[in-house]
């Protein structure tokens, strides 16, 4: 029997303000342990907490970005709850979150997964404060608590069940990354638990509408961790159900070293936190004036900036990839503004293969580019124009990436004008055919990988300055008397 799998991730974004939640203690990563911690952060008694506007702004800003700049599902009126539980990490016993009334209501982020799009509902978006960290290394036999972290504003995005493989919410988590990072409310860095996805996962049997018993894998802080902790998961569940079992609502873990979830408690359910407006603080009143003001200060957003592209005939999958991030959006439209459509997809290759590759390589964003967006462009010109065949181009760009200067002193300096005069490449034509009677006398024989062999020899005495289009002309002429 098949089975398929269900998938809904509850992610954090920690909002990058500069101080936290409901204190004014920093938020600056790195600090040493507990020197981060005000008393509103470690509950000393007769502190009170004072919401921090601009993270409300940038939940705002997220709301708006998530439901097409419409300011309809931002609630004017939200609710700031306690959540109750005890972790030694957590000073007050309870967090300060939202639960009926959040500040974001639904909303949808668009992905997609081997060329097929699809829409991904949100349930929420609420904010809350972090806990501290507990810290196992270096304490023999204790463990160590360090309450910088508390009090740290994070939004919370509820994503709807909606996901049905692992590739699909690691594609839904990417989406997100880049839209968080795209309106400037989080910077992103998973490394430093700025962004980190929990996946609610449960398996049905094809065809089912009803849903599995769900397990949480919690803080999974890298995309490679999120697909893999969601396939062995639902590989777990499977074998259980077809093995008779019944499976367990949890709390799991991904443990990559030995590639398995294992049990961490109970999942709890919503009551079990005995939720309740948190009487230190007043109703969150958000009024429309200030939802416009934020409205107008939003960016265009990522699939806006990609159906323009698109537009302009750069293939989908090529525009998806140029609006990964904000800044490689901007220095794409830098390279495309005033060029051809006709060369925009051309350019697009470069922008996708080689430039990204050379930053790949070197662990560089596009910021730190080496060749500039003029630099590119002037780089396509010359392809366009006949100067430069594709593989001279390349070498140009190396040497551009190397610091050589622009493209049009590379060339001079090394010599690689493409030749183009049909009486030079007549002669170096019929000197490959008088060099190479085997292949000439296979291709009239039918064999055409024999004409790709004699395009190549005219290619090797030119040293990769020929016009390949002129020379297959010429050769296709010559060869057919």
């Amino acid at each position: 029997m098949k089975w398929e799998i269900v998938i809904g991730l509850e992610t954090h974004a920690q909002l990058n303000t500069r101080s936290k939640m409901f204190s004014g203690a920093s938020t600056a990563f790195g600090a040493a342990p507990n020197t981060q911690a005000c008393g509103v952060d470690i509950a000393l008694p007769g502190v009170l907490p004072v919401a921090n506007r601009e993270a409300v702004a940038k939940a705002v800003r997220f709301g708006l970005a998530v439901n097409g700049n419409s300011p309809a599902n931002i609630n004017r009126r939200s609710i700031f709850a306690r959540k109750n539980y005890f972790y030694p990490d957590l000073p007050k016993g309870y967090q300060i979150s939202q639960y009926e009334t959040p500040i974001v209501k639904g909303g949808s982020v668009p992905i997609v997964v081997d060329g097929r799009e699809k829409t991904v509902r949100l349930t929420r978006a609420h904010l809350e404060e972090d806990a501290g960290k507990s810290l196992h290394e270096g304490f023999h036999d204790l463990t160590g608590i360090d309450l910088n972290r508390a009090g740290t504003p994070l939004l919370e995005i509820v994503s709807e069940p909606d996901m049905r493989s692992a590739q699909e919410a690691v594609a839904y988590a990417k989406a997100l990354h880049a839209l968080v990072r795209w309106i400037d409310i989080c910077d992103g860095n998973m490394q430093e638990g700025s962004f980190r996805c929990d996946a609610n996962v449960s398996v049905r049997r094809a065809g089912s509408e009803k849903l599995g018993t769900r397990c949480e894998i919690k803080n999974l802080n890298s995309f490679r961790f999120l697909e893999r902790a969601i396939e062995i998961e639902a590989r777990r569940q499977i074998e259980i159900l077809e093995d008779g079992g019944k499976i367990e609502q949890e709390t799991r873990l991904y443990d990559a070293d030995r590639d398995e979830t294992r049990s961490m408690r109970t999942k709890e359910d919503a009551h079990d936190y005995r939720y309740f407006p948190d009487p230190d603080l007043l109703p969150l009143e958000v009024s429309d004036a200030w939802v416009g003001e934020i409205r107008s200060s939003m960016p265009e957003l990522p699939n806006m900036v990609r159906e323009k592209f698109v537009s302009r005939g750069i293939p989908n999958y090529q525009a998806g990839l140029l609006t990964s991030s904000r800044e490689m959006a901007e220095y794409a439209e830098a390279a495309c503004t005033g060029m051809k459509s006709a060369v925009l997809p051309d350019l697009a290759n470069w922008l996708t293969g080689p430039l990204s590759g050379k930053l790949n390589e070197e662990k560089l964003e596009i910021t730190e580019s080496r060749v500039s967006p003029k630099q590119l462009q002037a780089l396509e010109e010359r392809i366009d124009d006949g100067t430069l065949t594709n593989k001279l181009a390349r070498e140009v760009f190396d040497a551009m990436w190397a610091g050589e200067g622009d493209v049009d002193a590379i060339i001079a300096k090394r010599g690689l004008k493409q030749i183009s005069d049909s009486g030079e490449l007549e002669r170096i034509c019929d000197q490959a055919i008088a060099a190479n009677a085997q292949q000439v006398a296979d291709y009239k024989g039918g064999k055409d990988k024999a004409f790709n062999s004699l395009v190549g020899q005219v290619m090797k005495l030119t040293k990769g300055k020929a016009n390949p289009q002129q020379v297959t002309e010429i050769l296709k002429r010559k060869l057919s008397g």
